[in-house]
C-alpha cells in the first residue's frame, strides 16, 4: 500500500534543486540526479532520499536502498557504499524542510471546507446516519454502515463494510476495514504532535502518513489516533482499545490487543501481537514491545520488552521483581 495514499507529491526533484530549496549546503556538488519521494530506512528505494539521526537505526540503516541519506558525520559510515550520504548538523530539521518541498499541503490541519450535509451526497440512501453528519470529498462508505449524530467524517477517508460510527467523531486521512466500531467523541488522523526545537521557533514535521485501522476492531470513546508522519499508523486486526488512549503518529500495533483506558503511546513505537496493557500504561517513543506482552496498569515503559515478558511498575521492570520489591 502506498505510504502517502492522501498526499500529493510534488516531486520528482533533482537533488541539487532539493537541497538548495532546503537551504542545505551541497557539499559534495551532488547535481543531476532526480529523487522521487522522502521515505525512512526501510522503505527507501534507489529513487529515493531518506534520513538517519540515531544510531539505534543502525541496522536499518546498514541495508537502506535509498539513494541519498541525511545524516551526521558521526553515523555515516554506517550507511552502505552505494547510498549518497548528505552531511547535516540537524538531521530532523533538514528531514522537515525536504518533506515539506515534496508534500507541502500536509503542514497544516485546517478544517475541511469540502464537507457537505450528508443529505446532499449520494450516501443519504446507503448508510444510516444521525443528525448533522457532513461528509468531505475523496471519501469512501461501503455496506451496511452507520454513522452517529454530530460526526464528521472529512476528505480522505475509506470505511469498509459493516462499520459503526459514533456520534461527535472526526475523521480524515483514515483507511478503516471491514467490521469496524468507532465510539463517541475519537479523533482519528489529524497531524500528530511533530516538531523540533530551533531557536525562538519550533519547525513542524509534515505528517504524510495515514491511520489504518485493520478488520474487526474497536476504538473506545474519546480516543485519538494520529497519522503518520513519514510513515503509517497502523492498528491491527481484532484490536480492541479502551476510552481515551492516545495513539501518537507512526505507532503500530499487532493483531488480538486489548488496550485499557489512558494507555499513551508515544511516537513510533510498535506492539507486536496479543498484547495485553492496563490503563493508565505510558509507552515512550521507539520502542518494540514483542508478543504476547503483558503490561501492568500504571507502568511507564522506558526501554523495549522481548516476547511473553509480564511486566509492572515505573520504570517497568518484571513482574515477579515488582511484586517482590513491593511487599
Amino acid at each position: 500500500m502506498n505510504i502517502n495514499p492522501f498526499f500529493k507529491n510534488k516531486g520528482p526533484f533533482k537533488i541539487e534543486k532539493l537541497l538548495k530549496l532546503s537551504g542545505i549546503d551541497n557539499k559534495e556538488n551532488f547535481t543531476k540526479t532526480k529523487v522521487s519521494d522522502i521515505k525512512d530506512l526501510s522503505t527507501a528505494t534507489k529513487k529515493n532520499i531518506t534520513f538517519f539521526h540515531s544510531q539505534k537505526y543502525e541496522e536499518m540503516a546498514s541495508k537502506t536502498k535509498a539513494f541519498f541519506c541525511i545524516t551526521t558525520e558521526n553515523l555515516k559510515d554506517y550507511l552502505p557504499n552505494q547510498c549518497k550520504k548528505i552531511i547535516v548538523n540537524n538531521v530532523l530539521i533538514s528531514t522537515a524542510k525536504i518533506t515539506k518541498i515534496f508534500y507541502p499541503n500536509s503542514i497544516t490541519d485546517d478544517f475541511d471546507t469540502t464537507v457537505k450535509d450528508i443529505a446532499k451526497t449520494s450516501f443519504k440512501k446507503k448508510i444510516k446516519f444521525g443528525q448533522n453528519v457532513l461528509i468531505g470529498k475523496n471519501v469512501k462508505i461501503g455496506k451496511n454502515c452507520s454513522i452517529g449524530h454530530n460526526s464528521i467524517i472529512e476528505k480522505n477517508v475509506i470505511i469498509g463494510n459493516n462499520c459503526s460510527i459514533g456520534s461527535n467523531v472526526i475523521i480524515r486521512n483514515t483507511i478503516i476495514k471491514n467490521n469496524i466500531v468507532i465510539l463517541d467523541g475519537c479523533i482519528i488522523g489529524k497531524k500528530g504532535f511533530g516538531f523540533f526545537p530551533n531557536k525562538e521557533k519550533n519547525y513542524r514535521y509534515p505528517q504524510i502518513g495515514a491511520v489504518i485501522i485493520n478488520d474487526n476492531s474497536e476504538i473506545g470513546c474519546g480516543s485519538t489516533i494520529d497519522r503518520g508522519s513519514i510513515s503509517n499508523t497502523i492498528i491491527g486486526k481484532n484490536t480492541y482499545l479502551d476510552n481515551q488512549i492516545h495513539i501518537a503518529h507512526n505507532v503500530k500495533i499487532g493483531n488480538n490487543c486489548v488496550i485499557a483506558g489512558q494507555v499513551g503511546f508515544a511516537g513510533s513505537s510498535s506492539l507486536g501481537n496479543h498484547v495485553m496493557i492496563g490503563g493508565q500504561a505510558g509507552i515512550s517513543g521507539h520502542l518494540k514491545i514483542g508478543n504476547n506482552v503483558q503490561i501492568g496498569g500504571g507502568s511507564g515503559v522506558i526501554k523495549d520488552i522481548p516476547d511473553n515478558s509480564k511486566v509492572m511498575g515505573y520504570p517497568a521492570k518484571g513482574l515477579k521483581n515488582f511484586i517482590k520489591e513491593n511487599k
